[in-house]
């Protein structure tokens, strides 16, 4: 048993040493590899790994086959391609990009700001959103309501006109009120306000998205690959009721279940606010019960 582990200790002394600094940068470089495969999987970048597959497998093939040649033309054409596809997928790097400077996570913990007095989401503000949403569904009025999470929308809210209005179901369907002003565009919610109508938000370029729908629908998706918005939808000329999130879209079918997905909103902002600091809590307690 002695030699057995002799032997085995004498092959690991041949292994470089590893140390704490090693796990670290193997646990960083493992994260963004995944972060990456998994921002491809979800973009047309996905079919563009399956290309650069095919031609690494055939440059390797006339590597073996030692086709000068072909090598040679492979390799003066590699910078062009790799500025063209640049370019080609440019939407997709933009998106990324914007993803990872929305996220601040030094912020996110600690928030001493005022302004983030309203990012309470009360079980009223659920109750007000369906009741709206449905009354709005069953005479089929568009409308487009994008709720903001973690993400700032004060890029998107510049865009349209200031409400700040406490949510009622009124205000929303006075909003979405046909031949009115605030009418078209979108309404950004923060807590439990209504913080600007008529926004406009970015449409989106999956061709995925049924060409039964129509911009209003291609702009809630949108909002939602950009951000982690929640965005509801109001079809003008079904009356139905999709709800867009993290680059998808579903078809709500009743009250019930809008209910079900805005609660989970609110139970996200109680547990959050567990780990932040506020300051002026009983202030901002204060405002969400007028």
């Amino acid at each position: 048993m002695a030699d057995l582990v002799s032997v085995l200790y004498s092959w690991l002394s041949f292994l470089p040493r590893i140390t704490k600094t090693n796990f670290l940068e193997i646990a960083i470089i493992a994260f963004l590899v995944y972060e990456v495969l998994f921002w491809i999987k979800n973009t047309r970048a996905w079919t563009l790994l399956k290309g650069l597959v095919v031609i690494m497998a055939f440059t390797l093939f006339a590597a073996v086959l030692r086709l000068d040649t072909i090598l040679w033309i492979l390799e003066k054409t590699a910078t062009i391609a790799t500025t063209a596809l640049i370019i080609i997928f440019q939407p997709e790097l933009r998106k990324a990009l914007e993803q990872l400077g929305s996220k601040n996570l030094i912020t996110g913990i600690l928030s001493f700001d005022d302004g983030k007095a309203d990012l309470g989401f009360t079980e009223k503000t659920v109750n007000e959103l369906v009741k709206a949403t449905f009354e709005l569904a069953k005479v089929k009025t568009g409308a487009l309501m994008v709720i903001e999470r973690g993400v700032s929308l004060k890029e998107i809210e510049r865009t349209g006109i200031e409400i700040n209005g406490l949510i009622t179901s009124q205000l929303l369907i006075n909003i979405f009120e046909h031949n009115t002003p605030l009418h078209d565009g979108a309404v950004v919610i923060r807590g439990n306000r209504i913080v600007a109508a008529t926004c406009y938000l970015p449409l989106s370029d999956n061709t995925s998205i049924s060409k039964a729908l129509g911009t209003r629908h291609r702009a809630a998706v949108g909002v939602s690959e950009v951000t982690d918005s929640l965005t509801i939808v109001v079809s003008e000329e079904t009356g139905r009721v999709s709800l867009a999130e993290g680059g998808e879209l579903r078809r709500i079918n009743d009250a019930e279940t809008l209910k079900k997905a805005l609660a989970g909103i609110e139970q996200q902002e109680e547990s959050g606010s567990r780990f932040k600091i506020w300051k002026g809590r009983l202030k901002n307690e204060r405002k969400a019960d007028k």
